[in-house]
């Protein structure tokens, strides 16, 4: 498990303690990430090669304090067409403290425009992958938070300039080592390019056996050489299933994008098209934006993590982060829109206090969870709570609909209500697909993404899905002078939230083979129940003299679930070709088959997100960019492929019941 940076401030720079080495030159830093990352790989010559619509993107080994990167955008901005968009993928094994960053920065006053937009959404770095949207779109930043050789062969991406930073090799030997190289190889785009401050010889040696052209030039200050070099020799792509595989990327198509279903999934993924400069055309069957599971009142924004670290947890972890960084971006704080008040998940029997106990010594920071006893949750919550539990100082609720809307709130985005899409057509001399209602047609687009959670397998290209709709029913009651006392979200069984518009949200309730969705009177009573359980105080802070509290309202809505409880997000292949072109697994599944699997062409899905739609389906729509614009993934390949729609065909294969 990684950890933040420990310094020392010698004369007012940062110091590794790990390593006993500075961040950057005494002299000048920036001038030395000039001379030597961005001269020496070219760069404003290249990003003003650019196209319109173009990208470029850098590998970094050692985020440390952003300077490089900064420096990068300044240059990107400056030199780049309008419409290009700058990758960024940065590994850090040990990441900076939003404080001592900050105060790292402060060092260089003519990057504090961008060292701003960074700050503002630099939060606590747990470890995994975290995707910083910037410059409105035009600058997208993955810090991979890990160790350098455990992440980058995680990564899927195509560098087309790589910064080999970090310390010294003689304070950092674990890093500078050949599979270092031979991982900055396996990624390169043809033509890559690399600078690095150091001349050492197991460094040019090494990136020459990994297949690049070194060269000694003259260092910046006191150095007298450094290293810089571009890919030589392009090596054989190492074997990709298939079956997960990205659809040949095809960038002559238009940028036109059908996006049906106006909840958290559909908005997430009109957003992250639009900041590209993609048009597209969102449709929803009812008469306004986040009527079904992204209608409630209040969602809750926190984690329930596992301590072993399974998928689920490691997509949750960085959705988690990614939708906070996000929200504090785009919505402002208030009563009626988010607030980030902190979340309690209280140890509501015995086996969540054990789950809990072995969570809390995960080594995750403080700042992200801690535990805490009885008397301290009653502090943070404001009343009397009769167990502890974990609390997540960063969570809170949300009123989805609120960020629904912001997120469709983009000139490239066109909202089509009152509209339900029930025929989809390809047409391959247009190259463009059709979308139309009862009435006829009503958009136009090289794509189509199908975010309707389980009608998403209405359709005949998508009704294998394995996809299934959860009735949950919130309640809503009255605050009261003594209930709203309550300053944090509570969770246990359920959830309760503290007053919006002087009303309390709770709930949900689960069942799973309901067929209506009729608001009733049992379900209010469960949800009650279930407060009573999770905190009897505040269940009495909210009763009236006669002992009863009084409903005021309520909904009910389905949320999609899948039998692995991951979502579906990405593209869909032809069910039968598929079981045709890989049946072979289904009597050896570690064969290594090559035939390219047979994707309906600009067909995707983005589905099942679950109860934890507030969290996972923002960073959704980054996953989605990636795979139609060719860009660097937001999250390790292993996670791409565990919410891969076509995982399930794939099990069927191998189980043979396909």
């Amino acid at each position: 498990m990684s950890s933040h940076a420990q310094l020392d401030w010698l004369d007012s720079q940062p110091v590794s303690v790990a390593f006993g080495d500075v961040y950057f030159s005494r002299n000048s830093g920036l001038d030395e990430t000039r001379h030597v990352f961005i001269h020496h790989n070219q760069l404003p010559e290249r990003f003003a090669a650019l196209p319109a619509d173009g990208q470029f993107s850098i590998g970094e080994t050692g985020f440390g304090t952003g300077l490089n990167f900064l420096c990068a955008w300044q240059a990107f901005l400056t030199h780049a067409p309008q419409t290009a968009r700058l990758h960024f993928i940065s590994a850090e094994k040990y990441p900076l403290t939003p404080a001592d960053l900050e105060q790292a920065l402060e060092l260089w006053p003519e990057l504090a425009r961008e060292a701003g937009q960074l700050l503002k959404q630099y939060d606590v770095l747990t470890p995994g992958w975290h995707r910083f949207v910037l410059e409105n779109g035009r600058i997208l930043l993955t810090l991979l938070v890990g160790d350098v050789l455990e992440v980058l062969p995680q990564l899927d991406a195509s560098i087309d300039a790589w910064f080999l930073d970090g310390f010294a090799p003689s304070r950092n030997p674990d890093m500078w080592q050949p599979a270092l190289f031979a991982q900055m190889a396996r990624l390169a785009a043809p033509a890559a390019t690399f600078a690095t401050f150091t001349s050492a010889g197991l460094v040019r040696r090494g990136l020459k056996e990994a297949g690049f052209n070194v060269k000694k030039v003259p260092g910046h200050g006191q150095k007298r050489e450094m290293s810089c070099g571009q890919l030589a020799t392009v090596l054989q792509p190492t074997w990709i299933p298939p079956w997960y595989a990205r659809p040949a990327h095809q960038p002559e198509r238009e940028r036109s994008a059908i996006v049906v279903g106006g909840g958290i999934a559909g908005a997430s993924t009109a957003h992250s098209l639009a900041i590209r400069g993609w048009q597209v055309t969102l449709i929803e069957r009812m008469p306004a934006l986040a009527q079904a599971a992204s209608g409630n009142p209040q969602g809750v924004l926190y984690t329930k993590l596992s301590a072993h670290f399974t998928p689920l947890t490691r997509l949750v972890l960085a959705g988690y982060a990614y939708s906070l960084r996000q929200l504090h971006h785009l919505l402002p704080q208030s009563e009626e829109n988010w607030q980030a008040c902190g979340v309690l998940q209280l140890a509501h029997d015995h086996k969540e206090a054990e789950r809990q106990s072995m969570l809390a010594q995960a080594g995750l920071p403080d700042s992200l969870l801690r535990q805490v006893g009885p008397v301290e949750a009653s502090a943070i919550a404001g009343i009397p709570l009769e167990q502890g539990g974990l609390f997540f100082p960063q969570g809170g609720w949300l009123h989805p609909p609120a960020l629904v809307r912001t997120l469709c709130q983009h000139p490239n985005i066109n909202v089509r209500t009152a509209s339900t899409v029930v025929e989809l057509d390809w047409n391959p001399l247009e190259q463009c697909w059709l979308a139309s209602d009862e009435y006829g047609p009503v958009a136009m687009g090289s794509t189509v993404i199908l975010a309707t959670a389980a009608d998403t397998a209405a359709f005949d290209s998508t009704s294998h899905l394995p996809l299934k709709a959860i009735r949950g029913q919130v309640t809503t009651v009255a605050a009261t002078t003594a209930s709203s006392t309550l300053k944090t979200v509570l969770c246990g069984e359920g959830y309760v939230s503290p007053a919006r518009g002087q009303q309390h949200c709770m709930g949900a309730t689960f069942k799973f083979d309901a067929d209506n969705l009729q608001v009733n009177d049992q379900e209010h009573a469960e949800n009650l129940a279930m407060l009573a359980q999770l905190a009897p105080a505040f269940h009495q802070a909210l009763a009236h003299n006669n002992g009863d509290i009084p409903v005021t309202g309520g909904r009910a809505a389905y949320r999609c679930t899948s039998p692995d409880y991951l979502p579906l997000i990405g593209p869909v292949a032809n069910r039968q070709q598929f079981a045709a072109c890989y049946r072979e697994l289904s009597n050896d599944a570690t064969l290594k088959l090559d035939t390219a699997a047979p994707w309906i062409d600009g067909l995707y899905v983005n589905t099942a997100h679950g109860s934890r739609g507030m969290i996972t389906a923002p960073l959704s729509g980054e996953i989605l960019a990636a795979y139609l614009d060719n860009e660097p993934a937001p999250l390790p390949v292993g996670l791409m492929q565990a919410v891969h729609p076509g995982r399930f065909m794939l099990r069927k294969l191998v189980r043979k019941l396909a």
